[in-house]
């Protein structure tokens, strides 16, 4: 009997809901593979969309300069470097090909650990985590910190502070405080379980999260301090990037209400006891925090240096979350690497916290 013929029976024993399940994979597989060429060709549409440029001094004076590993080089006639159509590109300098890259992107897409990663890729795990932080880098860069208007709410949400890394192999970091040893600890001698131990209310040890959100599902979500936010924080984050026809939606926070007397648009504040007044009130933004926690938890704690990347990162996941998984990383993919940004090893390990 044939044994593709064999495969089909099967597959037609295992009922319609199998069916459904393997056709979509392989639907999947089958255009993951011929989505390199694609991919390819908008990345270099993205990039050089106003004519070829060079990529170290911004020198339109270019030519063609042979290839090399089947990859077109360019000569920049100003400053004499070459470049490829990737370079300064978070692949660049990879010794992977590019199919490599897009299949991890779809493990990004699918909430994969970078453990999972380096399993599923057959990379090293150093190598999956630097991957995902130059992928997060671009895509800060590409997506911005954003604007809004209309109907705008506005509100802040918290993170622990969190040094998490590998600082014993970093004689270049030194830790600020005494490690707090966090999580519980199991006691056997005591019926009650023990718990872990907090500071009560707001402290330094909590990092700010500013969110801003329209009813057009513009976003703005960026760590602007340390505790309690300030009207300083809140002022520089916002200015000109609220349009002055807009109407802001707040909670009664003391640093709101100094942002509202000192702001050029119209701040409405809600009470405590008032949810909702008319059209507006701050229940999407509130919803909006409850999306940005429930999708932070898979990552069980990330370095306060990287916090602001993976706000981004959310942030591109929410403008593309009705898409289907293939045309997401796609997308995923071809942002990424239409900007030009040059990420090293150095600048993850020695990075410092923005604010």
């Amino acid at each position: 009997m044939n044994p593709i013929a064999a495969i089909l029976d099967e597959i037609f024993n295992l009922g319609p809901g199998a069916e459904s399940i393997i056709c979509q994979a392989l639907e999947e597989r089958k255009a993951l593979h011929g989505i390199v060429t694609d991919v390819t060709n908008e990345i270099k549409e993205n990039r050089f969309s106003r004519g070829k440029h060079c990529p170290h001094c911004k020198s339109e004076a270019v030519c063609r300069y042979g290839k090399y590993n089947g990859k077109q080089r360019y000569r920049c006639n100003g400053c004499n470097r070459t470049f490829t159509d990737f370079t300064n590109s978070p692949c660049y300098n990879s010794k992977k090909p590019l199919n490599a890259w897009i299949q991890y992107v779809k493990c990004m897409i699918l909430g994969y650990s970078i453990k999972k990663c380096s399993q599923e890729l057959g990379i090293s795990v150093p190598t999956a985590f630097y991957w995902r932080h130059k992928v997060m880098d671009a895509i800060r860069k590409y997506i911005g910190i954003g604007s809004v208007e209309g109907i705008v709410e506005i509100d802040d949400t918290y993170f622990r502070e969190n040094f998490k890394g590998w600082h014993t192999e970093n004689s270049a970091f030194k830790m600020p405080r005494t490690a707090y040893k966090r999580g519980v600890k199991q006691d056997t001698t005591k019926e009650k379980p023990k718990t872990e131990k907090r500071k009560r209310g707001l402290s330094t040890d909590q990092i700010s999260v500013m969110c801003a959100i329209d009813r057009i599902g513009n976003i703005i979500i960026e760590p602007i301090s340390k505790g309690n936010v300030g009207f300083e924080a809140i002022s520089k984050l916002f200015d000109n990037r609220i349009d002055q026809e807009a109407i802001v939606c707040t909670d009664v926070a003391k640093s709101f209400t100094k942002f509202a007397n000192t702001a050029d648009v119209e701040v409405i504040q809600l009470p405590k006891d008032k949810r909702k007044a008319g059209i507006f009130h701050i229940q999407h933004v509130n919803s909006l925090h409850n999306r940005i926690k429930s999708w932070m938890a898979k990552f069980r704690g990330v370095a306060t240096k990287y916090l602001a990347d993976y706000m981004s990162w959310f942030k591109w996941e929410e403008y593309f979350k009705t898409d289907k998984d293939i045309v997401k990383c796609r997308n995923l993919m071809v942002h990424s690497h239409t900007t030009h940004i040059s990420s090293k090893v150095t600048d993850f390990v020695l990075r410092k916290v923005e604010f």
